[in-house]
């Protein structure tokens, strides 16, 4: 048969077109085979990865720190704890931070060489010198900073530099531990008492760091501890009111509530009791204002004499933990630490953050520690706080503004020859609304750790103050709430 033959053509075409096919198959298989054993190499090794990734992130989690120092009841140096505790201690020294804002210049002296302090409270409410005229806060109230600057702003404010102070005041403005192991000799008790009647100005030669580590921490087991022995007394007196008898702080306080009682050893009301200085809470009757005007009255306490008026009148303090007890954090279990020290995470560590400071001051703040519990946004929690705020600085205004009026027609009755009964129940009655003033206005978070409570208590300032300008008349109301009208003789 010759080539052009149908047949030849036909035979030689199918012999070729077979072949093509049997290569295709032949080479897709291979390819397939190699896709395969590509990718599942990348799967393996995708997961091996994301395997040790969880493997490691479990160690971390499970892993609490690693032991580099040895830590003791005498290790007082924060950096020292630091070795051990790296997160923590960089959050610690983060409270040096400031907001531009909050920062004011300041030339150097010889007596005070800070460079930089926060802004004067009583240049921006002349009101707080009216209230405190003959009192060391009448010449420098500043607006609090972070932890770390707490020993160096005590050193050098005029009220210490000016007028004479006791040693008690570094019970909540340096790291304690250090300062009672010196004086007492290792009998931190003795020491304490020892500390409490020397005058500032020696014993803060004695205190080298802020509030540290050894404050709030045993270097043996990290467990939470009181180390102040007024709040020590202070809670156990507080819980006899509530059928507790002889309360350790110490031993029967839960994890929970150490996480306020830590911070409660200084954000808190106090006064110095006797000739010993000895500082002490006003909490035998409970943690409200009118349970410390009742046992203030009961034991003749009086800060100081008022100036113009010549009322004897009480300071209030930083009454910060009383104030939130009053509040629904508080009644929700919600701690101290758990707004102000919030949990992070450091890799696949949860610590807590000692970046002491208000939740408010990002929105990374406000989601660790508000969104935690309440399901809304970062800037829904802002307007909530704002809102209590602006109410709470409308409701102080119309106090102090009556409070301050009371003060000025006291002064002009003085000279104007009121009748001396007439003065001395308006002088009750300042004693009460400036009291009750003080107390809110010392008070940190602006009315929102409890803002009914809050509301009240300046509701009662308003009252206290038009009640006084009616005594100065002969005037006497019916009405349910009175001050004592002769507080007793001050006892020191």
């Amino acid at each position: 048969m010759r080539d052009n033959e149908p047949g030849t053509q036909g035979s030689t075409h199918e012999s070729t077109h077979g072949a093509e096919v049997t290569l295709r198959p032949r080479w897709r298989r291979r390819g397939l085979v190699w896709a395969f054993l590509v990718g599942g190499a990348l799967v393996t090794f995708v997961i091996a990865t994301l395997l040790v990734s969880i493997v490691q992130r479990k160690a971390e989690d499970q892993s609490t720190f690693v032991k580099v120092a040895d830590l003791s009841e005498t290790t007082f140096d924060p950096s020292v704890w630091g070795r051990n505790f790296p997160p923590e201690y960089e959050g610690w020294k983060a409270t040096e931070q400031m907001e531009p804002g909050d920062q004011v210049a300041h030339t150097p002296t010889a007596q005070d060489p800070r460079t930089t302090v926060s802004q004067q409270k009583l240049e921006k409410d002349p009101r707080l010198v009216t209230m405190w005229q003959g009192y060391a806060f009448s010449i420098d109230y500043r607006e609090p900073r972070g932890h770390y600057y707490m020993l160096i702003d005590q050193r050098y404010t005029r009220r210490t530099l000016e007028r004479p102070q006791p040693g008690a005041c570094l019970n909540c403005h340096a790291s304690l531990p250090e300062i009672t192991t010196k004086l007492g000799n290792g009998d931190q008790a003795a020491g304490w008492a020892a500390m409490n009647k020397m005058p500032f100005k020696e014993a803060t030669t004695l205190a080298t760091h802020p509030v540290g580590c050894i404050d709030c921490h045993d270097p043996k087991s990290m467990a939470l501890r009181v180390t102040r022995p007024a709040f020590i007394a202070g809670i156990a007196e507080y819980k006899a009111t509530q059928g507790i008898k002889n309360y350790d702080v110490n031993k029967q306080a839960t994890v929970q509530e150490m996480r306020s009682f830590v911070c409660a050893q200084c954000h808190v009301e106090y006064y110095f009791k006797g000739q010993e200085k000895t500082l002490t809470f006003p909490w035998e009757r409970g943690l409200t204002v009118d349970d410390a005007l009742a046992y203030y009255d009961k034991v003749g306490w009086t800060d100081f004499t008022h100036k113009l008026t010549g009322a004897r009148v009480i300071k209030a303090q930083h009454p910060d933990f009383e104030t939130y007890s009053q509040g629904v954090h508080a009644k929700a279990g919600v701690t101290c630490a758990d707004c102000h020290m919030s949990y992070k995470r450091e890799g696949a560590m949860k610590i807590t953050d000692h970046q002491v400071r208000s939740p408010m001051t990002s929105d990374v703040t406000i989601n660790q520690s508000c969104l935690t519990c309440h399901h809304t946004t970062e800037a829904d929690m802002r307007e909530r706080v704002t809102t209590i705020h602006d109410r709470y600085e409308h409701a102080k205004n119309v106090s102090f503004d009556a409070l301050t009026a009371l003060i000025t027609d006291i002064q002009k009755a003085t000279t104007s020859g009121t009748p001396a009964d007439r003065i001395a129940k308006a002088q009750a009655y300042q004693r009460k609304g400036q009291f009750f003033m003080d107390y809110v206005v010392s008070e940190n978070s602006r009315g929102f750790h409890a803002p009914q409570y809050t509301l009240r208590v300046l509701n009662d300032v308003t009252d206290a103050s038009r009640l006084g300008q009616l005594a100065l008349l002969g005037i006497e109301p019916t009405t349910t709430t009175k001050p004592a009208l002769q507080p007793p003789a001050p006892t020191s």
